[in-house]
């Protein structure tokens, strides 16, 4: 298993609560356990009101935990701020600043640490006018200032909320590109929370997927999706004592993603899943059992 200096970050039973006192609270989170791995790139998938946004803020350190722990870079995340990236889904920027003075004050917030290099280069190549003011750029290009902000940084950790959500789709690969070419070249470790599931498979390492506040998957996509079987058979076929995370039944034809805990039925048809086949089979069965804390430690191997 990964030693403790050799994790990105870890939560231990996190949970955090919205509300006011004259209403009952809410748990965004709740009893949240997993470990990453240094240098992963790990995509945090999950529906909306699942927790993503939250557990994210958490480990910038911008929220703070009701309960539980939640350890970055090997310490807490207020103490690691300067050594984490964070691109916020909402990307809030100074809108009176132009793109020039916007990477300058990144320079001044980040002594020591600064690429203006890197910064440059990603505003360059989206042809941005250094001198326009960031109220009059589209969404896509407050975006691409907003990850050069984070990319400049050189950041050991870098978190992204839907980061590409207002791009079109060549921007969005590009961007993919300089984030993949980020991890590779300085080691950094992304966490990447998505809806578009397609595009986090060839270039995420990782997965966690969250629903209900909870962890339900994390570990490597590899390992998950060998953990995994898609079946197809007779309606009869038992797939007992399997766990079975989807199963349809049309006419006498049964298909099903289980995870198989011994040999399967020999009647059976089987095939490796994709991501998102997986992804889609847990978010539309919210009761199907997840992975226990014990496993998602497993998976930080």
């Amino acid at each position: 298993m990964t030693d403790t200096a050799g994790l990105a970050l870890e939560a231990t039973a996190v949970g955090r609560r919205f509300g006011a006192r004259w209403k009952a609270p809410a748990w965004a989170l709740r009893d949240c356990t997993f470990k990453l791995a240094a240098g992963r790139v790990c995509a945090v998938v999950g529906p909306n009101g699942a927790g993503k946004s939250t557990l994210l803020a958490l480990a910038a350190g911008l929220l703070v935990p009701t309960e539980g722990t939640v350890t970055v870079l090997g310490t807490d995340p207020a103490s690691a701020r300067t050594r984490v990236g964070y691109v916020a889904q909402d990307k809030p920027l100074y809108p009176q600043l132009t793109v020039a003075e916007t990477l300058r004050m990144g320079a001044d917030l980040n002594p020591g640490r600064w690429d203006a290099a890197t910064g440059e280069r990603i505003v360059a190549d989206g042809g941005l006018d250094p001198a326009a003011r960031v109220r009059s750029l589209s969404g896509g290009q407050r975006t691409r200032v907003a990850l050069a902000l984070a990319l400049a940084k050189r950041p050991e950790l870098l978190l992204l909320d839907e980061p590409m959500a207002d791009l079109d789709p060549l921007a969005r690969h590009e961007l993919m590109g300089v984030l993949m070419a980020q991890a590779a070249q300085h080691g950094t470790t992304i966490v990447m929370s998505s809806h578009v599931v397609a595009e986090l498979e060839g270039s995420c390492d990782h997965l966690l997927l969250i629903g209900g506040g909870r962890v339900r998957l994390s570990g490597e996509i590899d390992d998950l999706l060998a953990a995994h079987v898609r079946v197809s058979g007779l309606a009869e076929t038992s797939l007992d004592p399997h766990t079975v995370v989807e199963a349809r039944t049309t006419g006498r034809q049964l298909t099903a993603l289980v995870r198989p805990s011994g040999p399967l039925p020999e009647s059976l048809r089987t095939s490796t899943p994709s991501l998102e086949e997986l992804v889609l089979s847990y978010l539309r069965n919210p009761q199907a059992p997840g992975t226990t804390p014990a496993e998602h430690e497993k998976a930080a191997i």
